[in-house]
């Protein structure tokens, strides 16, 4: 039989006017305690961000939206936080900000393969 994994994740979303509220899903992180897993992965539908912002500056987006993934990625660039565990880099990343760059509650979520999770859910939330 094989082992459910117990895992977590939350939706990046980018909200180019933040007293509007409105956002584009624009990644997901996802996170596994027990594996030491976590990964982020986005991509910016640029038309979408344009359609809610048209002068958004797509650049410095984009540059936030790497930042979170080196440090999800514990990558030495990231700075002090990407050198957390997995899991304070995780609730770090996935904690309440007011900023162009949130992310939805985390969620949780059990799966038998954790990479093919990742990815079916970073297909559905993000395309």
């Amino acid at each position: 039989m094989q082992q459910k994994h117990q895992y977590e994740y939350a939706i990046v979303r980018v909200v180019p006017v933040v007293e509007r509220e409105e956002f584009v899903n624009a990644g997901v992180i996802f996170f596994c305690k027990k594996e030491k897993f976590i990964r982020m992965k986005y991509r910016l539908c640029e038309d979408k961000i344009r359609a809610l912002m048209p002068d958004a500056d797509l650049e410095e987006i984009s540059k936030n939206l790497e930042a979170f993934r080196i440090i999800a990625d514990g990558e030495k660039e990231g700075g002090p936080i990407a050198s957390f565990d997995h899991a304070e880099r995780f609730r770090w990343l996935s904690a309440v900000r007011s900023a162009s760059i949130q992310t939805s509650r985390p969620h949780p979520g059990l799966c038998d393969d954790l990479e093919k999770t990742f990815t079916a859910l970073f297909a559905e939330m993000v395309g």
